[in-house]
């Protein structure tokens, strides 16, 4: 199968690459930025011509929360228009276009983990932006897969954000820095090495719709810090704190876990629990045996 990935440098895009070459059932073409730029038409169409994929994976976006409020032309322009610019070139050469979005375009209202039926109602810039581009590749595209994930964490970092959650706490603790995270917000930490792999099950089987990907379970960020340093065995105590006290010109959710009430039936291995995910990462990065 001819796969194409659009955003392969990023955190979910190398781990998406590297796995669909592992796997050997597919023939890839990574498109960084420089190769195809989503928000140039143009640009966009003709990659994908070129490459005539049977699907594409678009990873490319505008991922800093806080600044989409500030540049909401930006945010629009990669995660919305981007994405119709994509979806446009997929429908042109029959391809499946696979849309990679968030649990942001939740309003973290209930007390449960949000599943694909589940209404959508995003609270701030990002979380619309990246719902229009959902929307807009669903009326666009004759074969579309909107891949929802959330709060990832994986071995590249992410490039927009300056690397990932579980680095930041582990590279603090070391420093002997006071470590201060909030524990009114609760995630389900995502590996991105779990989400890859679900990926390639989902594209050998032709699967459409709406997906959840997420590792099994949720926790608070402060959750997620004290694990990562449990694991790495450093005895350094973490103060939980509301999220107020880190007031951001975005809104979060306040709950933004997310479940699958279709992915069990759809692939052969359930994801692991975040904390089993946590350890396969840390690993993989070589802070533990």
């Amino acid at each position: 199968m001819r796969v194409a990935v659009l955003g392969s440098t990023g955190q979910l895009g190398q781990d998406l690459v590297e796995m669909l070459r592992q796997s050997g059932k597919f023939d890839v073409t990574s498109l960084g930025h420089d190769e195809a730029d989503c928000t140039e038409a143009e640009s966009i169409r003709n990659a994908v011509v070129h490459a005539r994929p049977q699907a594409l994976i678009n990873c490319a976006a505008f991922v800093r929360v806080d600044d989409c409020e500030d540049h909401a032309h930006d945010a629009f322009e990669v995660n919305a228009l981007g994405a119709l610019n994509v979806a446009r070139a997929c429908a042109e050469v029959d391809a499946t276009c696979v849309y990679v979005s968030t649990d942001y375009v939740f309003d973290g209202a209930q007390n449960r983990a949000y599943v694909e039926s589940d209404v959508t109602f995003p609270i701030n810039v990002y979380g619309v932006s990246k719902l229009a581009g959902e929307l807009l590749v669903r009326q666009t595209a004759p074969r579309s897969l909107i891949f929802r994930v959330a709060s990832l964490f994986g071995k590249s970092g992410a490039r927009g954000k300056g690397g990932n959650f579980v680095e930041t706490i582990l590279q603090k603790a070391r420093k002997g820095e006071p470590l201060r995270v909030v524990d009114d917000i609760r995630i389900s930490p995502t590996y991105t090495r779990d989400a890859a792999q679900v990926l390639c099950e989902l594209l050998q089987d032709d699967v459409t719709g709406v997906i959840h990907s997420a590792n099994a379970g949720s926790c608070t960020w402060h959750d997620f810090a004290r694990a990562a340093l449990e694991l790495c065995r450093l005895d350094v105590p973490v103060e939980a704190v509301s999220s107020s006290a880190y007031p951001t010109r975005a809104r979060r959710p306040r709950n933004s876990a997310l479940a699958s009430e279709r992915l069990p039936d759809l692939v052969s291995t359930p994801m692991p629990s975040w904390q089993d995910a946590l350890r396969g990462y840390l690993i993989e990065k070589g802070h533990i045996q």
